[in-house]
């Protein structure tokens, strides 16, 4: 069923009971029973007549019951349905916390040091993870690539880009290259690459190899299946993550075995990657609740987005990650709040 058909099969009580029992799990983060429920809601029901509503919501997908409780908690429809439609989300009216978003974002930061003090704001003031990424501007032009071998069939890439920007990344390789190879696929590199746009030599570099494969000697081909990977466009956006260990104090997130799923999650950014990615052409604040994101390692996750804009044009994306049980009224507006001054201090350095 629809949100809106859901919507409109939930009588005014039924929405009361819902929006109270989300209101209470995200405080407590604990199975809701009906007499507490009754209490909360101030209706002069029986427990019994509650139990029933609950057990309705339940049937619509809104409400589970875990094992080892009679209470119900939310599940990502409920979520869904009590943020859309149960809830009102008013700008945030804190004027001293705008203040302080304010001056710790005010000019004079560099572009990555604007992203890391948004990161590290989101992550103090909602004491949630917090996430920032900023597309690059223009082209990024290869100055110099240097291969240097590791164990294990791994190299270690070391590419220096635009005004002597160093990134360094390991890549896997189908065998074991020796000092001497890795060197004459580098000098090989540079010197049809240097200069040129990364992301553009890197599909023309793939395109020959499938073209011209045999015609190629050993260096070259090694040299290019090396810049696939280490020309990955991933070089485009930077993204800053802040406060993982905050998750470690919700209970839901507290196993250890799903807490080092996300922090590798994290660590590849990937994941966060893409949901920022859509979140680029999106306009205002994006909810990705649970299963939503497509992503099981934030199944019991909820990820809030918001584009950082200038005169219409998308500077890049903030957010927070956090458990689906988050004070989605107050996390929002402070998302879009920051999401707007970033937005403002990142124009400034243009």
């Amino acid at each position: 069923m629809s949100e809106a058909g859901l919507e409109t099969s939930l009588n005014e009580r039924a929405q009361l009971l819902l929006k109270t029992l989300v209101e209470r799990y995200i405080r407590d983060g604990q199975p809701v029973g009906s007499r507490t429920l009754s209490r909360d809601a101030g209706l002069s029901l029986s427990p019994a007549t509650i139990r029933n509503v609950m057990a309705d919501l339940e049937d619509l997908g809104l409400l589970t019951a875990p094992h080892t409780s009679a209470g119900r908690v939310p599940t990502a429809q409920g979520y869904r349905l009590f943020v859309d439609t149960l809830i009102q989300i008013d700008p945030l009216d804190d004027s001293r916390l705008q203040q302080q978003i304010g001056e710790q974002l005010a000019n004079g930061q560099n572009s990555h040091a604007l992203m890391q003090s948004a990161s590290n704001l989101l992550s103090d003031i909602t004491q949630l993870a917090g996430v920032v990424m900023v597309p690059r501007q223009g082209d990024i032009r290869l100055r110099q690539v240097e291969f240097l071998p590791l164990s294990n069939h791994q190299v270690l890439v070391i590419l220096v880009v635009n005004n002597k920007e160093v990134h360094n990344r390991i890549i896997n390789t189908d065998r074991q290259y020796t000092a001497a190879e890795l060197e004459q696929a580098a000098n090989y590199l540079n010197k049809i690459c240097g200069g040129k746009d990364l992301s553009g030599m890197r599909e023309n570099l793939i395109q020959d190899l499938r073209q011209t494969h045999e015609h190629m000697n050993e260096t070259m081909i090694a040299a290019i299946r090396m810049a696939e990977q280490a020309f990955d466009t991933s070089l485009q956006e930077e993204v800053l993550v802040s406060g993982q260990t905050n998750l470690m104090d919700y209970g839901e997130l507290a196993d250890m075995e799903k807490l080092r799923q996300l922090f590798d999650a994290f660590g590849r950014k990937r994941d966060i990657l893409h949901l920022l990615d859509q979140s680029l052409t999106a306009s205002g604040v994006q909810i990705f609740i649970g299963e939503e994101s497509g992503y099981e390692i934030f199944d019991q996750c909820s990820v809030v987005t918001a584009p950082c804009q200038s005169d219409g044009n998308v500077l890049g994306v903030l957010g927070v990650v956090g458990p689906t049980r988050m004070a989605y009224d107050r996390v929002i507006p402070i998302v879009d709040v920051t999401a707007r001054l970033l937005g403002a201090a990142l124009n400034q350095r243009q």
